[in-house]
């Protein structure tokens, strides 16, 4: 679980849901006096895949929640290597569970005011709604947290090299 220690000057991200049902955030500086916002983050895997930082991401993050994870449909091991690779310490993750069940899980497990999912589709959105989660879309989420995406990846085109003088 991610603490604060009080008495410090942090960075925080105000977020609100505007009538829109988006997020909208100021930045500003405020004693935390060793408090959380009661909310609980998940990440679908993909989402955190196409930030540039996905360490730093979850390092902001903890400054303004209270729980922050990982879920995905992957194999565990996937998540595993993607969070250890990136020195991510979460709080919970999917597991061998489907992501449906790993929402409901962590809302039974992590009390909180706020459940909030981040993700990359419409499939990602509906899942939101189905757990009764609020949905954010990565770029949304990284536009209101100043987070930067990662570059596209190009497409690389290799000439036809069917090497018809080979044996």
């Amino acid at each position: 679980m991610g603490v604060l220690l009080g008495g410090g000057t942090y960075r925080v991200l105000i977020f609100v849901i505007g009538i829109d049902g988006l997020f909208s955030a100021s930045h500003a500086r405020e004693n935390m006096d060793g408090g959380n916002s009661d909310m609980t983050l998940a990440f679908e895997l993909e989402a955190l895949q196409q930030v540039r930082s996905p360490e730093a991401v979850f390092t902001d993050a903890r400054q303004w929640t209270e729980y922050v994870g990982v879920i995905s449909d992957k194999p565990t091991y996937v998540v595993t290597n993607f969070t250890r690779k990136n020195r991510i310490r979460q709080d919970f993750f999917s597991g061998p569970r489907s992501r449906e069940e790993s929402l409901a899980n962590v809302k039974v497990q992590f009390e909180s005011d706020r459940y909030v999912f981040v993700g990359t589709n419409e499939e990602d959105e509906q899942l939101a709604e189905d757990v009764d989660w609020e949905y954010l879309a990565i770029e949304d989420a990284a536009e209101a947290a100043g987070w930067e995406l990662a570059p596209e990846e190009e497409e690389i085109e290799f000439e036809d090299d069917s090497h018809d003088d080979w044996p």
